[in-house]
């Protein structure tokens, strides 16, 4: 039973972690005094090195940072055009001792650059032939052993025969692990993916305390195609192995060597002369030569191995069943322990080559570079201008949003000043940041020192008397124009002239908020997503009078404090808010028209949705759902769908989750259940909208009611676009992964919708528009682009040039 919660909870975890967060990666240079060798390069080409800059632009890691950076970052390294290969190599030194020190050199972090094999593979097949040579070092340059393989390069070779099976089976287990002179791999730094592949080849690995080792390849919707599948079980046991391959999740060297995935640990400045150490006395017989593809201890009895996996398998299935790769890699597992580990790797290999070319491996993809791209602002990130220190913040506003905005600086080690109207009220906030902190130390994710320094960072206050020295004062107080108004006329006298006027404000105009204020070029729109301190999306608001320099400022300050920024326009609801307020619409027209409420939530969550749009109103609450409507039915009358459902629910005392009555009913534990008394609620609304319930709308599909839903979105989005308020696609399919929870798998709201095609889109949208009214009716931006054939992510400049 034990053993069925531990793969429950790994399969949950697996899941939910598809999507990343990628981050960065800090420098370190090993070193050591070793004997002067003669060095013998292998190089399959040469070339000058392409710059790393944009690797490190982000400064050092933090430890909260999630790993798929490590893996990830090596592609940045090349352009989408021009791609210069070559870059990579391997060095092989030959010592008096007779040990050849093979080193991969490929900054930043020395990934497996199809170059980078083929030099490692001319280095082993030199070394076996010369005699001289009785071990070897594999190891990494700049203390890093590798991140594993050349993202850019995935899209290369679809539809030709699996290229990895001749370098895992052939190169990597015939002539590096099966060769007759063993391998010691010497790791810091990190060995990530494919790096960790080639260091499960050897015949030992020895560790630094800090170095992660990982294979996160199923963050990219692939599964590790080197022979991890299958060497990892054998070295750690397989509910061990299943965990770190589907949840992506990796281990520092003093767990690894606990595992038995290293056979020592050593500090960096002894770890290659350990290492060399290490190789001779395998190869004088002193210690034990492992080939670990073979080894069969901690697998367990075969009966056992395979109920693991079909309870694994089932989970899977269970929770997300339309993520094929999870599946696969559990298949692959499988193989190798029933039919051999051979026959293992030749399955691995043809799955982790098919799948590079699967649409969600595509998604994914896409995901990561867009992410990378939120930062690059033409015009902003283009201007050379450097991030003024931030030291100290001021909050107003102790609520939700105030207190999780607080919480999110403190933890990133920012002073912060909390401002409240009362004393209840402040108190209230700093107790909302306390409990934040108080749920990080429960999970063991903070220690309780490191709780005290983070609430050491916190001030509260009820005057301005301490904002005088602020750089930056963040407004997360009720959404009241008037009172917003006054606050930041207050900001203007109180706070020093180079101090950033932000405000969270999720819908309001902020040239209205900042009407009565002189400094029209330091305000600026920080929307944060709730709860503020976990969501990682940050919207940055632009106004034509926003000066560049606040820009480039919130953009670094979004950077420490571990959020995805994206800078947008002003305008109601800004870019996500705004592309999804007919994502609730559009349900409720479907409802008024005959369609069940749970069909719709049912559909919408099968097509990967967190929630669906009934059930997300009755968690956001219908006093504020009813009033966003309304702020939008104000702004774009001529394309809004007017619907009284949730008023008339709320004028019943029907609030949602909160007073346990919504479109769902709530018991103790929030858990919901549909309730049949919200038929009355519709036919009143139905009779109030003057509509009929449609047969034919009546059985739509699931496919269908999603297209319902969502199509519509995407209309808007494209106005969004058209309207300058997004600077690029990729940024909305970013906003509505990490703001809305749009499946990431499915590559963003954008990239989703050019799966289908333009043509069809806006074809689909004029024909409901004929039937149902001005809600569907397609923008210009997509008729323009459906009639020229050009896609909807395609940059607005491509598609001019195309016109």
């Amino acid at each position: 039973m034990f053993l069925r919660k531990s793969i429950k909870s790994i399969i949950t975890k697996a899941l939910t972690r598809i999507s990343s967060s990628p981050h960065h990666l800090h420098r370190r240079f090993l070193q050591s005094n070793l004997p002067r060798r003669v060095i013998s390069p292998s190089l399959s080409s040469c070339g000058d090195d392409v710059t790393t800059a944009s690797v490190y632009e982000h400064g050092t890691a933090s430890p909260q940072l999630h790993i798929l950076e490590f893996f990830l970052i090596i592609s940045v390294r090349y352009g989408d055009k021009g791609r210069e290969m070559g870059k990579g190599r391997t060095q092989m030194e030959v010592g008096a001792d007779g040990v050849a020190l093979i080193t991969i050199e490929n900054p930043p972090v020395n990934a497996l650059s199809p170059d980078v094999l083929l030099s490692l593979k001319e280095n082993y097949e030199e070394v076996m032939r010369r005699d001289d040579v009785k071990a070897i070092v594999l190891t990494g340059a700049r203390g890093k052993f590798s991140g594993g393989a050349d993202i850019s390069s995935f899209k290369e070779g679809e539809g030709e025969s699996p290229r990895n099976s001749s370098m895992s089976i052939e190169f990597l287990t015939d002539i590096l692990e099966g060769g007759r002179k063993p391998s010691v791999a010497a790791i810091d730094g990190l060995a990530l993916g494919g790096g960790l592949e080639i260091a499960m080849v050897c015949h030992s690995r020895i560790s630094t305390s800090s170095a992660l080792l990982g294979l996160p390849e199923l963050q990219l919707g692939i599964i590790p195609g080197l022979g991890g599948t299958q060497r990892l079980p054998r070295l750690i046991g397989l509910t061990k192995a299943l965990e770190m391959m589907l949840t992506s999740k990796p281990v520092k060297g003093k767990e690894a060597y606990a595992l038995g995935l290293v056979d020592a640990i050593v500090p960096p400045g002894d770890l290659l002369i350990t290492a060399l150490h290490w190789a001779i006395e395998i190869a004088e017989c002193r210690r034990p030569w492992i080939k670990c593809l073979y080894k069969t201890d901690k697998l367990g009895s075969l009966r056992e191995a395979k109920e693991i996996l079909k309870f694994a398998r089932a989970q899977a299935q269970k929770q997300s069943a339309y993520l094929e790769h999870p599946r696969v890699c559990i298949d692959v597992i499988e193989e190798g322990i029933v039919s051999g580990p051979r026959a293992g790797l030749l399955k691995e290999a043809n799955a982790s080559w098919t799948l590079q070319f699967s649409p969600t491996s595509k998604s994914l993809v896409h995901v990561f570079f867009a992410q990378r791209a939120t930062s690059k602002v033409p015009g902003i990130s283009d201007l050379g201008l450097t991030p003024r220190n931030i030291s100290k913040v001021g909050i107003l506003g102790g609520g939700l949003m105030g207190s999780g905005i607080a919480t999110a600086l403190i933890l990133s080690n920012q002073r912060v000043i909390l401002k409240e109207v009362n004393d209840n009220f402040l108190q209230a906030g700093v107790g909302r940041v306390k409990a934040n902190l108080q749920s990080r130390v429960k999970k063991g994710t903070m220690t309780q020192e490191n709780f005290e320094k983070a609430l050491s960072l916190l001030t509260g206050v009820l005057d301005y008397e301490q904002f005088g020295d602020v750089d930056m004062v963040i407004e997360a107080v009720i959404e009241k124009v008037d009172l917003k108004q006054q606050i930041f006329a207050d900001l203007e006298k109180y706070c020093p002239p180079h101090c950033i006027l932000a405000t969270n404000t999720s819908t309001i105009d902020l040239n209205l908020i900042g009407e009565s204020t002189k400094s029209q070029n330091r305000i600026v729109g920080a929307h944060f997503f709730s709860p503020a301190h976990i969501m990682p999306l940050l919207e940055i608001v632009r106004t034509h009078n926003t000066s560049p320099q606040v820009v480039v400022d919130l953009l670094a300050v979004g950077k420490k404090i571990h959020k995805t920024p994206i800078v947008v326009g002003n305008c109601t609801g800004f870019a996500v808010n705004r592309m999804f307020f007919p994502y609730t619409q559009s349900a409720l027209l479907l409802v008024d028209r005959g369609l069940d409420v749970y069909k719709i939530d049912q559909a919408i969550t099968k097509f990967g949705m967190p929630m669906g749009p009934f059930r997300l109103a009755d968690l956001v609450g219908f006093g504020v759902a009813v009033a966003t409507i309304l702020q939008y039915l104000q702004s774009y009358p001529e394309r809004c769908y007017r619907s009284e459902l949730m008023k008339l629910m709320l004028d019943d005392k029907r609030t949602g989750e909160s007073s346990r009555k919504g479109f769902y009913l709530y018991d103790d534990r929030r858990k919901a259940t549909p309730d049949p008394e919200i038929g009355k609620y519709i036919e009143r609304s139905r009779n109030m909208a003057g509509v009929e319930a449609d047969p034919q709308l009546m059985k739509l599909s699931d496919k269908d009611i999603v297209e319902m839903i969502f199509l519509p979105v995407v209309n808007e989005a494209c106005r969004v676009l058209d309207e300058g308020i997004a600077v690029k696609a990729s940024d909305l399919d970013i906003a509505s992964i990490m703001g809305m929870g749009f499946p990431s798998f499915r590559g963003g709201l954008m990239f989703w919708a050019d799966s289908l095609g333009a043509k069809y889109i806006h074809t689909t949208l004029e024909q409901w528009a004929l039937t149902y009214g001005n809600f569907f009716k397609p923008s210009s931006y997509l008729a323009e682009r459906a009639a020229k054939g050009i896609p909807l992510g395609a940059p607005v400049n491509q598609a001019s040039s195309r016109l």
